[in-house]
């Protein structure tokens, strides 16, 4: 092997992508304003909910009711009528509404059970499914506790401290800050290596290399460290730019040790994105695997639901696949602070998913020159 056959073929591929606008933007995307409207497009918790509250019963109880509702789970809620409950859901302005009926406060001292209306707009999935139990706990506890004539200061044996390690704020961006990070190298490694391959052969520039000197060893080389070399530059713009500066997401640990990681997690990646390109042939069938292939090892690795929430035979099958050890050293050195003592277990394990990836591939490559 030649080593300067495999720096001349790659430093070819990369100008190649130079040309390639589309890939170029597809990059900057996923490294930059993907990462930022991932983790602050959805948050997981109930976040500045919109409410309105009609108080029919003007009581001391109502008006506790009305300001337990406070930031930054909801907005100040807005005192209306009952004739503009349903005006102000129809023109989405309100997420829920909250009506509190005349004698309220008389018939709870009396040991009724007056009933309370609460009106949701459902169409503001991410607000209504959590926020309809918080706007029932806080009423349900107010209620209680003017009942009882104090707030409710109940003793324990026991004193609980609750600190939240890592992430004290239970900020959900952060999570999914990291996570696009680590979707956007597992894509991109994917997708930049097939396509040069596919485009390579679209063009005919295939059976120019065929009639050069070198082995089909170099060419898969020099494919994918100009590939890799790209998205790593990507990845570690992202995670130090648009992360820990824009964003302002602590970072624990190491980034050269887990761009370190991400080194190997390319190297596989981009071996499976030969082998890919190969079995497909053309761009669009290429396409196609690529979503078969990528959603499953997004899904299954960890990057949205934990591992151990999935059946065992999964968590076992998924140890095959790159992505499952790549994400378990990025958050435990980006999230815990990890060093290579701790990792060093998933470190091996992408190197050998990573050889027998680019061993699959190479042989599939030989038969796809010929």
């Amino acid at each position: 092997m030649d080593l300067k056959n495999v720096w001349n073929l790659g430093t070819k591929e990369l100008r190649g992508l130079a040309r390639d606008w589309i890939m170029l933007i597809l990059i900057a995307y996923s490294f930059s304003l993907s990462v930022w409207t991932s983790a602050n497009s959805r948050p997981d918790a109930l976040s500045k909910a919109a409410i309105s509250i009609v108080d029919e019963d003007q009581s001391q109880l109502s008006s506790r009711i009305t300001s337990a509702f406070y930031p930054p789970y909801f907005v100040p809620p807005n005192l209306i009528t009952a004739a503009e409950v349903d005006r102000r859901m129809d023109a989405g302005l309100d997420t829920f509404a909250l009506d509190i009926p005349p004698d309220f406060e008389r018939d709870v001292l009396a040991g009724k059970s007056p009933e309370i209306q609460l009106s949701v707009d459902a169409t503001r999935m991410s607000q209504a499914f959590t926020g309809g139990g918080y706007v029932s706990q806080i009423v349900s506890s107010e209620v209680s506790e003017y009942v009882a004539g104090h707030r409710t200061q109940t003793a324990l044996p026991v004193g609980l401290a609750l600190r939240a390690r890592y992430n004290p704020a239970l900020d959900p961006s952060w999570f999914g800050a990291i996570s696009s990070v680590i979707q956007s190298i597992t894509m991109l490694s994917l997708i930049l290596t097939g396509a040069a391959l596919i485009r390579e052969k679209e063009h005919g520039t295939v059976e120019h290399l065929l009639v050069m000197p070198v082995t089909a060893t170099e060419i898969m080389l020099s494919k994918i460290w100009s590939m890799g070399f790209v998205v790593l530059l990507g990845s570690a713009f992202s995670l130090m730019v648009v992360v820990q500066t824009l964003m302002a997401v602590p970072v624990q640990g190491s980034v050269p040790l887990f761009l370190g990681g991400a080194v190997l997690m390319m190297f596989a990646m981009t071996s499976l994105g030969i082998f890919m390109a190969t079995v497909a042939g053309t761009m669009p069938q290429f396409a196609l695997l690529m979503m078969l292939v990528l959603l499953p090892l997004q899904v299954l690795s960890g990057a949205m639901t934990p591992r151990e929430s999935m059946p065992e035979i999964i968590q076992f099958i998924m140890l095959a696949a790159p992505n499952t050890h790549f994400i378990i050293l990025s958050q435990a050195i980006l999230f815990r602070g990890a060093g290579f003592d701790v990792v060093w277990p998933q470190f091996l394990a992408l190197a050998v998913i990573g050889g027998a990836l680019f061993w699959l591939a190479l042989q599939r490559f030989r038969a796809f020159l010929k």
